[in-house]
């Protein structure tokens, strides 16, 4: 048994012992009210999830585990895996562990790229992406463990094998589709001997001299791991894991939300923007122009691309981490320098403006720009990039639900005659 199943047994007891009394003798508390807005607005600000391996504050931005995202900018993802399922930062013996049990289990199955092969060749990467974990369902330990019986109190085991057996072929699988799709010839042997985010870049094929976009891309996992909960990717994964469909169903399901425009297509429509403005202004415009240009954007009732979010009142923690690696990485880049001016100047505007009520850049206004710099520039792949890193956060949000015996998601829902009718009371 690997060091994390030890950790995580040990961890288990104590947190069911810290919820079952917060259930027992606090049960009937109200922690929330609900407004017929949030009921049609789609459940925005009602508090009815849990969720322990992050919070997103207004006014702090992403915590994972009680740690300022900021705080995790240098760490490794599979350091942050780990973090995740357990509430700790690991030990250096303990990250090599894990790696260990990823390298382990890192082969992608030969009759999954026969699938993908056998698809039209123009598919979306994400249709690509997702449909090559849902084939690999035949693996999941957690199916066939219940199918033979298994215990209540075992189902985080399996769940966990499942996650790690998961997150061990990610990056050979999305790198894989990315060859693929885009025609950049046979796909590359993964290296064991590097850790996770670098040999995800060794796999993609793209080159890397300076050893700079392999440190963008163990950033972009980190930032990208996690954020709650309630949205579409983590709440979906969540709602199919509690009828313990296992984690391949689960996992394909939420990143099928995650493949939705208001949800992981932001950083590639943010980039879109800034490349349209270079080319509108033959470069990196000054910042009047910049201003000139967010007011004609304004006015024509389209919104400036990553800016803005729907909990943050503040610049998004995750892209001043992009914003300081671009600085001290990309700088001189006409996209990264436009993405920079941008943040001068539009927050400015933004405020402006009666009915916006953040002005501030979130992490997709960023990202993107850097990702193009290193010569990923195929839009359509981005979101298969984001549905990597978000898969360690969905996953572990999933070990921690079955750790805990949560039951079946299962909300209840009225009629509008029925709201009608509250109102009217």
């Amino acid at each position: 048994m690997s060091m994390l199943f030890d950790k995580l047994n040990q961890k288990f007891p104590l947190w069911r012992d810290e919820v079952k009394p917060l259930q027992k003798e606090k049960g009937d508390k109200v922690v929330s009210q609900v407004t017929i807005a949030q009921v049609y607005g789609g459940m925005r600000g009602v508090k009815s999830l849990v969720c322990d391996t992050s919070e997103v504050p207004p006014d702090k931005g992403l915590i994972i585990r009680g740690i300022p995202v900021k705080d995790l900018a240098e760490k490794l993802p599979e350091e942050v895996l780990w973090l995740l399922l357990t509430g700790e930062l690991p030990s250096e013996a303990e990250v090599k562990d894990l790696q260990k049990e990823l390298v382990a289990r890192n082969k992608v199955p030969d009759y999954v790229w026969a699938v993908l092969k056998a698809m039209p060749a123009d598919s979306h990467p994400m249709v690509l992406f997702n449909t090559a974990i849902l084939v690999m369902e035949k693996e999941s330990v957690f199916r066939k463990r219940y199918d033979e019986g298994m215990k209540k109190d075992e189902y985080w085991k399996a769940t966990l094998e499942d996650t790690l057996n998961i997150a061990a072929v990610l990056p050979a699988l999305a790198a894989g589709i990315y060859r693929m799709r885009f025609n950049k010839g046979d796909r590359i042997a993964s290296d064991p001997n590097l850790d996770w985010g670098a040999d995800y870049v060794k796999m993609l094929g793209l080159g890397d001299p300076k050893g700079e976009f392999t440190k963008l891309m163990r950033l972009y996992l980190v930032l990208h791991s996690d954020h709650e909960s309630g949205n579409v990717s983590a709440m979906t994964t969540a709602t199919v894991n509690s009828a313990l469909s296992d984690l391949y169903y689960s996992l394909s399901a939420g990143l099928n939300g995650l493949a939705g425009p208001l949800h992981g297509l932001a950083n590639q429509e943010c980039l879109a923007w800034v490349l349209e403005t270079n080319k509108k202004f033959g470069g990196v415009p000054t910042e009047q122009q910049l201003k000139d240009y967010a007011w004609e954007t304004l006015n024509s009732g389209r919104v400036v691309p990553g800016y803005g979010h729907a909990v943050l009142r503040i610049t998004d923690p995750r892209f001043d981490a992009f914003l300081a690696f671009g600085k001290k990485y990309c700088a001189g880049d006409p996209a990264f320098d436009t993405v920079a001016r941008v943040f001068d100047v539009v927050p400015n505007v933004l405020k402006e403006v009666q009915k916006i009520k953040d002005p501030w850049p979130n992490v997709d206004a960023g990202s993107g720009a850097l990702l193009y710099h290193y010569g990923l520039k195929e839009f359509s792949y981005y979101t298969v990039l984001f549905a990597v890193s978000r898969a360690l956060g969905v996953c572990a949000q999933a070990v921690i639900a079955r750790g805990l015996g949560l039951p079946i998601t299962r909300p209840k829902s009225v009629p509008t005659s029925w709201l009608k009718a509250e109102a009217a009371k």
